[in-house]
């Protein structure tokens, strides 16, 4: 009898009417017809299946009723191919060609291997995420972690992204949401514009200084501003106004005025002192929202489960809904110091 491997098969134009049968529904028995013919016996087929042969028979004798055609005909010295069991062979090897892709795309996942895509503040991207998400994908050396950063919210219901993390909660039903903290700022200055142009302790006080804004999509310090200053144009007041989170901390860390940053920005480092005026403390909350299909994927669930993590509250209280003065924040996480945590990346800061 011929294997698979060595026989000339016949064309796809030869099938038509059977290799397109709608009737061709059950992958197990063309699995199991396969398997017989490659080895050429009922036995050998039920040991490489790890069946009994009495299994194997009931399981092509089924196929053939399925499909209305007899596949083999037993002989003394095994089986072989009826005329229209060679026809059938290219639908067989077709279906486990669909069968193993299948496979390998669900391995793909049980695997951790592929493509994840997280959409992301520019702040908490930039200086809270990337930095130790480095250690995520260490341990999982087999993804693509496509991290793309900016201010206003990704489209996640269109699968843009797999996961989102935004500070405007989320009003899409179809999503999944969850807080997973507070992000709470406060003024900040470098030490250097301290010294040069002294510390303010009231909003009045704050109006002779210089200052330094973020306008951009879910940043609310153009709307602070107005509150505070009514009627009053930024030019002559305002040092500088950006929509990107590092520039905005860059102008603040080299002098240039005073400007709101998140509270955690001296645990992990970064080079400015925080002012203390009650009536400024900013609070949003922060959101992770994902597609209910994307969550599916093994491995954007493993990164959803580490995001969570990443802004609990319990390990990192400055992500807690109650506010926790800049200079209160403990300064170890599990006994680390928390800039250590930033490692190759707290110095540029």
């Amino acid at each position: 009898m011929h294997k698979i491997r060595d026989r000339g098969g016949p064309s796809g134009d030869h099938l038509t009417g059977i290799a397109d049968d709608a009737r061709l529904r059950s992958w197990e028995g063309a699995h199991a017809f396969l398997e017989v013919v490659r080895n050429g016996s009922f036995r050998s087929a039920s040991q490489s299946l790890r069946i009994s042969a009495n299994t194997l028979r009931r399981q092509i004798e089924e196929f053939e009723r399925e499909i209305g055609i007899t596949l083999l005909t037993r002989h003394v010295d095994g089986v072989r191919l009826t005329a229209e069991g060679q026809l059938i062979i290219e639908t067989a090897l077709r279906m486990e060609s669909a069968a193993l892709d299948i496979a390998r795309v669900r391995n793909l996942g049980v695997s951790m291997e592929g493509e994840v895509r997280l959409g992301i503040t520019e702040g908490l991207g930039t200086f809270w995420v990337a930095p130790r998400l480095v250690e995520f994908r260490q341990a999982y050396p087999s993804l693509l972690i496509d991290v793309r950063c900016a201010m206003h919210p990704t489209d996640v219901l269109r699968l843009e992204t797999d996961i989102g993390i935004q500070i405007t909660q989320p009003t899409v039903k179809d999503l999944r949401t969850v807080k997973v903290g507070r992000l709470h700022a406060i003024p900040f200055a470098s030490q250097s514009y301290i010294d040069t142009h002294g510390c303010p302790k009231t909003i009045a006080e704050l109006g002779k200084h210089h200052l330094v804004l973020q306008i951009a999509d879910q940043i609310t310090t153009a709307e602070m501003f107005a509150q505070l200053f009514p009627n009053t144009p930024q030019v002559g007041k305002v040092a500088f106004r950006t929509n990107v989170s590092t520039t905005h901390y860059w102008m603040i860390a080299r002098g240039s005025g005073i400007g709101v940053l998140p509270t955690y920005a001296t645990a992990i480092g970064a080079k400015v002192v925080p002012i203390d005026i009650p009536e400024l403390r900013i609070a949003q909350d922060i959101w992770l929202v994902y597609h209910i299909d994307a969550a599916k994927l093994p491995r954007v669930r493993r990164l959803i489960d580490w995001l969570i993590e990443a802004f609990s509250p319990k390990q990192y209280p400055w992500f807690g809904d109650e506010f926790i003065h800049p200079n209160d924040l403990p300064t170890h996480v599990a006994g680390v110091p928390v800039p250590q945590l930033f490692e190759g990346f707290a110095e540029f800061l």
